[in-house]
């Protein structure tokens, strides 16, 4: 390894510089301090040790897990019955060796979510797993998983929800909040040691139509007192909600951030002043920076489900995200300086389904063999404390720019970079860069800002036999813990299946020149299946199942399967209540969710209800119907509430659901499958809006059908 003289010459003035003064989890600036030493403090702001902890844990678990596994919804109502509840094989030992074995240091079980159902035997209520017949009523879901955590040595959390939809209580705030710190109280005290706690702000009506005012202060003050070793996320002080529910965090994500944490009053106050919340595009810049009093250590929790929906829904078994999808949320996540909590929900049987399982092993499997190489480790370099696998020594960089190299001992071949700072020394890069030799030129093959605890960075695949490491610009000292330069294995991307209105069913994939089967029968396709070769017509539905394959069908794919019901090519739109001249109500019936219907939006608008009928051409027997929001990453105008009818004639209209609501849609707008319970014969249908997510006078929608099979 070469370095300048520049470089040598700032390794010795660090060497004799005074210790730096830093701030633990929160600085605040006065009002005679510029942008540049507010900035210099900004540098100097670090993690709790608690903090710093759950960073190194890098991939965390959460397990949902209630009634909703038995009625098959998202968000249960909180009026459904206890004896629902019977997992027939629950194993918890089960769920903690596979999410170990997947490289999970921690799991988060749902104790109570929305519907109010506790999975251990509370004494503030019956509606708990001590009225079910699991068990005889004796069983407890938290004590298993934490023996099974013990054994298995992972760390343990809790979710307890605070908006409770069974709890008669809930909007009457001071009573609400005593039973709410008394469910918290045994939770943190009956199980031994606790190291995350875990709230969402969902605040809804309870059972009596009012909303609950919650005391955060007592909240945080019984945790602090109960449990003073564990970081409270999300509406917590600890640990910050990344803004989706996608699995992607930001490229340039910043731990030293303006939003102030938790869910006080003040804070919240703080918050609204500046316009920032979880999805604010900026929380940490320098312009940010200007604008503020005061800074925090809050670092990101990137949460995602390894399934559409959050619960279990045995519909969903072959829509477990693919191999390529989890490499990508890994890359997206813990490669953007935050931690994965991946939701693996048990099914009914109290098990992690085998589909489920078999990703997790492939995914691990995937990284096991990214890791295998650093082929900057072991080199003869002065930047050994970067390369020597020791987390607490780091090399230092002091002045901008200031670039370091590496000669790998030969040409290697390679397309990842992973780099980290010290961050008990703060967070401090605001851009670099890595340039790889070839051909006796340097090339730049990453370019990108923060690094923080871990950056990770994929690139076209180079033949190098030399490195170079830029910091291009950062808010002080930085100090670089630990390089690598991997060769990620290749990925073979799944077939992509997609209909059209006429019913004509396409499959692609990115990857060259593959070669796809498929099949029509709910088997697995292999290489003697089916070759596709053009469109096939599928106008009434039906599974198809498909693989890609490449070099002679000796590598493949996952399986891709979509179920498809009848397709749109009869239908035509009756009437509608209102339409942007961009976003026709016809988009809603076209086959391409892609396309949209959108209402005219701004001031002055028509409001909510909203509507469109649709002809189907023919009589049906609808079962239920499907629901697809806008795909743009812009979901104003997505819904919330919603009735539907179905007609025979088109004139008299039955009501089949009246004001239900799309569970979870404002997280995470996926598409949805509503089934009624019962058949309807009818020739014409009508979806109608009652409340958008946002609270907008607006409706966006990308896709209705109907479910008949």
């Amino acid at each position: 390894m070469m370095r300048s003289l520049l470089g040598l010459l700032l390794i010795s003035v660090v060497s004799c510089a005074p210790k730096e003064q830093l701030h633990e989890k929160k600085v605040s600036f006065t009002s005679e301090m510029n942008l540049e030493q507010k900035v210099a403090e900004a540098a100097r702001v670090v993690p709790t040790k608690q903090q710093l902890d759950w960073q190194k844990l890098e991939m965390t678990a959460f397990i949902h897990f209630t009634v909703n596994t038995f009625t098959d919804m998202e968000w249960g109502h909180g009026d459904e019955s206890p004896q629902i509840f019977n997992p027939t094989q629950l194993d918890t030992r089960q769920w903690v060796k596979n999410l170990k074995d997947a490289g999970m240091k921690l799991v988060i079980l749902t104790c109570k979510h929305h519907d109010g159902f506790c999975l251990w035997p509370t004494k503030t209520t019956d509606h708990s797993v001590v009225s079910s017949p699991w068990k005889d009523g004796k069983g407890d879901v938290v004590k298993e998983l934490r023996a099974a955590c013990d054994e298995f040595g992972m760390k343990f959390g809790v979710y307890l929800s605070p908006w409770d939809r069974n709890a008669s209580c809930y909007g009457d705030s001071p009573k609400y909040n005593e039973f709410f710190v008394k469910q918290l109280t045994e939770l943190l005290t009956w199980y031994g040691k606790v190291d995350e706690v875990w709230f969402d702000g969902a605040c809804g009506e309870g059972p009596n139509g009012k909303k609950q005012e919650y005391d955060w202060d007592s909240y945080y003050s019984t945790i602090k007192e109960l449990q003073p070793e564990a970081v409270v996320a999300v509406v917590g002080e600890d640990v910050r909600w990344v803004g989706t529910e996608s699995g992607y965090g930001r490229e340039t994500e910043w731990s030293v951030t303006a939003l102030a944490p938790g869910g006080r009053p003040a804070n919240k106050a703080q918050n609204a002043k500046l316009k920032i919340g979880s999805t604010s595009h900026d929380l940490g810049s320098r312009e940010m920076i200007d604008k503020v009093d005061n800074l925090y250590w809050f670092p990101a929790e990137v949460d995602v489900s390894i399934r559409p929906g959050w619960f279990y829904h045995k519909s969903q078994d072959n829509q477990v995200k693919s191999l390529a999808k989890m490499v990508d949320i890994y890359f997206n996540s813990v490669g953007r300086n935050a931690v994965l909590l991946l939701n693996i929900p048990p099914d009914q049987r109290g098990l992690i389904h085998e589909n489920d399982v078999k990703r997790l092993k492939e995914f691990r499997a995937y990284l096991d063999r990214m890791y295998q190489t650093n082929f900057i480790a072991g080199v003869n370099t002065e930047a050994s404390n970067a390369v020597d696998g020791n987390w607490d020594s780091a090399f230092e960089f002091t002045q901008f720019p200031s670039s370091v190299e590496f000669d790998l001992n030969g040409e290697k071949d390679v397309n990842v970079l992973m780099i980290q700072e010290l961050i008990s020394k703060g967070q401090r890069v605001e851009a670099f860069k890595l340039e790889a030799m070839i051909d006796g030129k340097w090339n730049t093959v990453v370019k990108s800002t923060t690094i923080g605890y871990k950056k990770l960075k994929r690139f076209q695949s180079v033949k190098t036999s030399k490195v170079r490491l830029t910091i291009e610009k950062a808010r002080g000292p930085v100090y670089i813990n630990e390089i690598g330069l991997y060769k990620a294995p290749e990925l073979l991307t799944e077939a992509r299946v997609i209909r059209n209105k006429q019913g004509w069913v396409s499959m692609s994939t990115e990857t060259p020149h593959p070669v796809i089967t498929y099949t029509l029968d709910g088997s697995e396709p292999t290489a003697k299946s089916t070759v596709y070769k053009k469109p096939i017509q599928l106008p009434k539905g039906g599974t198809v199942k498909a693989r890609a394959f490449v070099n002679n069908f000796s590598e493949k794919s996952a399986v891709t399967t979509e179920i498809f019901d009848v397709c749109p090519a009869k239908w035509s739109v009756v009437k509608f209540s209102d339409e942007h001249s961009g976003h026709r109500a016809t988009n809603a019936i076209d086959g391409n969710a892609n396309t949209m219907w959108h209402t005219p939006w701004g001031a002055g608008v028509k409001k909510h209800p909203h509507f469109v009928s649709v002809d189907l051409g023919e009589t049906l027997g609808i079962k239920g119907f499907t629901y697809t929001p806008r795909t743009s990453s812009n979901k104003s105008g997505t819904i919330f509430r919603y009735n539907f009818y179905v007609s025979k004639d088109g004139k008299s209209w039955k009501k089949v659901k009246s004001r239900a609501e799309f569970s979870n849609m404002k997280n995470n707008p996926i598409k949805q499958y509503v089934r009624f319970g019962k058949t309807y014969k009818a020739r014409y249908f009508k979806f109608e809006s009652v409340e958008g997510i946002a609270n907008e006078a607006w409706l966006s929608l990308g896709e209705l059908g109907i479910i008949t099979r």
